[in-house]
């Protein structure tokens, strides 16, 4: 039907036709075979918006021919979780399956919702499907999680972008009646953020609001028809991941007046507390770092208190939280140090620990050379002695660079006293 959003009417109804996701649903991939096999465990779908859970939840029901009952967290209750259970139980007679329950959003359930389908899950009763852009590990209680298997979707990268749009020309209802050419996709790429939803819901804006059956697609075109139309892009919230990026940038730039600004946007779009607190958390480490580390036990209180509070006052917390990280000196080093030495640790494998510090528990490792010539940086002066801590093939890696700012220089003044040229 036309009068459908070209989302909803180009939702695959088959695994064949579900594009995204191989590492998941691809020939062969777990969750193919999985349900390939007609044995589904409960299961979390994380990942960002618009990548194929809801869908996905909605093909495993039909794929395996179960009853689907389907809740969103942000108006469902405890009675409503309840009133599924029920009407699920009465479903269970001769050999028939269980039905499937999809949650959507289940991250926002509270404990005591959470709680309540545990018990549904543990004896078969349901199988619970849910769908999260939150991680899972600090979202969802214990108990409910050791019951699920979680997999993780992913942004959808440009092959599967430019799929979609090939198919939504030649399938569509509506739009393969028109004689349509993609002459440039890169505004429609940028503003679709590896979200198959605003993709499609771009793709329509600009062919809605043409003339005529030949159209042709146009970075321009896109770009003038979403500054026309903001409203109706951001409509269902789906600017929430440029404004969490905007937010980050802002005080990543030092810039508190626009991070509070971007801090208003979600407190106002009815932003949940605990996610801003967790983004808060994780800049301090990553961006703030090692230039003001007081930055971090901040925001561990900020997120501490958020959660104690609750809204409204929680607004005056995470505002004061933000100034603190905008107007703070800025560093990245830790982010960097541990990214190089992973990937040095994936390139090079599992070197062997050096004797001298390896632990020596028993007799006999110490007579075949674990800790030998080990020096106890306490019994020399200034508690250091200079000695080799690396495997010999990655003695000469640097990972971390302290960066030219007020606290990490005076690091770097104590590195080099210790270590000399090395650093």
């Amino acid at each position: 039907m036309s009068n459908q959003p070209l989302a909803e009417r180009l939702r695959p109804r088959t695994l064949d036709d579900y594009i995204g996701q191989e590492h998941l649903v691809g020939q062969g991939a777990v969750l193919r075979k999985m349900i390939e096999s007609g044995n589904i465990t409960s299961l979390i779908l994380w990942g960002p918006p618009g990548v194929g859970k809801t869908t996905l939840a909605r093909i495993i029901a039909n794929t395996l021919d179960r009853p689907f009952f389907t809740l969103s967290a942000i108006n469902s209750g405890v009675k409503d979780i309840r009133d599924v259970i029920e009407k699920a139980k009465k479903q269970q007679f001769f050999s028939r399956p269980n039905p499937i329950l999809f949650i959507d959003e289940i991250h926002r359930f509270s404990k005591s919702q959470q709680d309540s389908l545990l018990g549904a899950v543990e004896d078969g009763t349901i199988t619970l499907v849910g769908a999260t852009t939150e991680n899972p590990s600090f979202e969802v209680i214990s108990p409910l999680l050791s019951r699920c298997q979680v997999y993780v979707l992913n942004h959808l990268d440009k092959e599967a972008l430019l799929n979609i749009i090939a198919q939504a020309i030649k399938k569509d209802s509506v739009l393969k009646d028109k004689k349509i050419t993609l002459e440039e996709d890169q505004a429609m790429l940028r503003f679709s953020g590896g979200d198959a939803r605003k993709l499609l819901n771009v793709l329509e804006l600009v062919v809605m609001g043409e003339e005529g059956n030949e159209i042709t697609i146009t970075d321009k075109k896109v770009t003038d028809r979403l500054q026309k139309n903001l409203a109706i892009y951001d409509k269902q919230g789906e600017m929430h991941y440029d404004i969490i990026s905007a937010f980050i940038k802002s005080i990543r730039g030092g810039d508190p007046d626009a991070a509070v600004y971007w801090l208003a946007r979600m407190l106002e779009g009815g932003e949940d507390i605990n996610f801003i607190a967790r983004r808060l958390l994780i800049l301090s480490a990553e961006d703030v770092g090692l230039a003001n580390p007081n930055a971090l036990l901040l925001a561990q209180s900020t997120f501490d208190a958020v959660h104690k509070i609750g809204n409204p006052e929680a607004r005056i917390i995470l505002s004061e939280c933000v100034i603190y990280l905008a107007t703070s000196p800025k560093s990245n080093s830790a982010y960097e140090a541990i990214d190089a030495a992973i990937a040095t640790v994936r390139r090079t494998g599992n070197l062997p620990v050096p004797l001298h510090i390896r632990n020596a528990p028993t007799k006999l490792m110490k007579e075949i050379g674990y800790g030998k010539d080990y020096k106890y940086a306490h019994a020399y002066d200034g508690n250091f002695v200079e000695q080799d801590f690396l495997p010999k093939e990655v003695k000469r890696e640097r990972f971390y660079h302290p960066q030219p700012n007020a606290s990490e220089l005076k690091i770097l003044e104590r590195l080099k006293k210790w270590w000399g040229k090395r650093f």
